[in-house]
């Protein structure tokens, strides 16, 4: 099995091979983490439109997808994590060291053009919610936003960025439990629309990009690097069980919250815009209609929260390319090393350069999403091809069970994102 020293190593003064952790009490505090910086990815700017125009258009009908999402996300991430703590390797690593060069070049490539598209619509997201507070237009807001993530991610070691990142999460899901309770919700109708498939004349598009919004690709690259902050001794297997467990539940707590997140934007669509029968086509718009029926306090911590939800989204975004990046050098992710440096700055510099040539924000944002669609399932069945290899994995290779359901997500992913794609040509 081949071992690395990650970048979390340098933040950790511990000796990790021999120290042996307490897994009673309260020790599993200390696993929580990786799962939420996941998390900020399906609750981005790009969520945020997919999810209001569901709940504004069809009401609670639509709740089914984001469930169903989440439950393919939370087995994708520990799948993915399972790599990482079993290996010690991220999914670009692996690709680098098992695939053959001409093909993982090819690979890795396609997720930096994703990861770029991605970053393209978290910059945007806070940007848009910069114009929304304080009027700054939106090319320069991007510029804002773009300067201050490179400061954080460029000055700032893991710990601090997952505690920032922790914060920004707790404040964008407060900002959706106060926006709730402004509004009456039919609790029986949610409740049918959670567990209960429906496609409502019209909605395959909206079903499509929720589905897109959630499963992203750049997730699936910086989840098995960073779940590493949490490894310890890796020869050991007792510790890499319990890693394996307490790891699930971090994935598990994480993607619950990020499905409460969503499922919160769609109430609040449905029971202001659906229920006055109020279309919503963008984000700018949605916060300008929340004024009068929810009163100006509502607007403003909506355009909050989506501040705190394109900074954060951007960060992750950016330690994604970063790991990406690296990991085409057979390199962990550390910010403090070049290759590192480069993906971040690659991912983020070029999005703002798109942004600031483009004429028209909703089309770039409609792009980034066609790129994402691309390469998703790419990024899905490497994925799966390398945890079901003993050669990767030794032991800890996928069971039948595990491949067998992780081809039908990639299949059936791949089915709607082509669907999609088609749809927005």
């Amino acid at each position: 099995m081949q071992l690395h020293t990650s970048m979390f190593n340098l933040f950790n003064n511990i000796d990790r091979k021999n120290y042996r952790p307490k897994f009673g009490g309260l020790e599993i505090f200390r696993f929580i983490g990786p799962g939420l910086l996941v998390t900020v990815g399906f609750i981005d700017p790009g969520n945020w439109a997919s999810n209001l125009a569901a709940g504004a258009n069809y009401g609670y009908a639509l709740l089914w997808m984001v469930t169903l999402s989440t439950i393919m996300l939370i087995f994708l991430q520990h799948n993915v994590a399972h790599l990482g703590i079993a290996t010690g390797l991220c999914l670009s690593e692996a690709a680098a060291i098992y695939i053959k060069p001409r093909y993982s070049k090819i690979l890795l490539s396609s997720a930096m053009a994703a990861s770029i598209s991605t970053s393209l619509a978290e910059i945007l997201g806070g940007a848009i919610a910069l114009n929304m507070l304080f009027d700054v237009p939106v090319r320069a807001g991007a510029i804002l936003v773009t300067i201050f993530v490179m400061i954080m991610l460029y000055t700032n070691s893991y710990k601090m960025i997952e505690k920032w990142i922790i914060a920004f999460v707790s404040i964008i899901g407060l900002s959706f439990l106060y926006e709730l309770s402004l509004v009456n919700i039919d609790w029986n109708s949610a409740i049918a629309g959670w567990v209960t498939p429906t496609f409502p004349k019209g909605s395959m598009i909206i079903i499509m990009s929720v589905l897109g919004a959630v499963v992203m690709p750049h997730n699936l690259f910086l989840h098995s690097e960073i779940i590493q902050s949490r490894q310890w001794n890796l020869e050991n297997e007792k510790i890499i069980t319990k890693q394996l467990k307490y790891e699930f539940l971090d994935t598990l707590l994480s993607m619950i919250i990020g499905w409460a997140i969503n499922s919160a934007m769609i109430l609040l669509a449905a029971t202001t815009f659906f229920q006055t029968q109020t279309p919503v086509s963008e984000l700018q718009q949605a916060n300008r209609l929340l004024t009068p029926l929810l009163g100006n306090n509502a607007a403003v911590v909506f355009a909050v929260a989506l501040l705190f939800s394109g900074i954060a989204s951007t960060t992750t975004s950016g330690m994604a390319a970063g790991t990406i990046f690296a990991g085409m050098y057979k390199e962990p992710y550390d910010i403090k090393d070049n290759h590192s440096r480069i993906g971040v700055a690659i991912s983020l510099i070029f999005a703002l350069c798109i942004i600031l040539f483009i004429s028209n924000p909703f089309k770039g944002l409609i792009l980034s999403q066609m790129i994402l669609s691309i390469q998703l399932p790419f990024t899905i069945f490497l994925q799966a091809y390398l945890t079901s290899s003993a050669k990767v994995m030794g032991k800890y290779t996928n069971t039948l069970f595990t491949k067998v359901v992780l081809y039908v997500i990639g299949v059936i992913v791949t089915i709607l994102n082509i669907a999609l794609f088609i749809t927005l040509l």
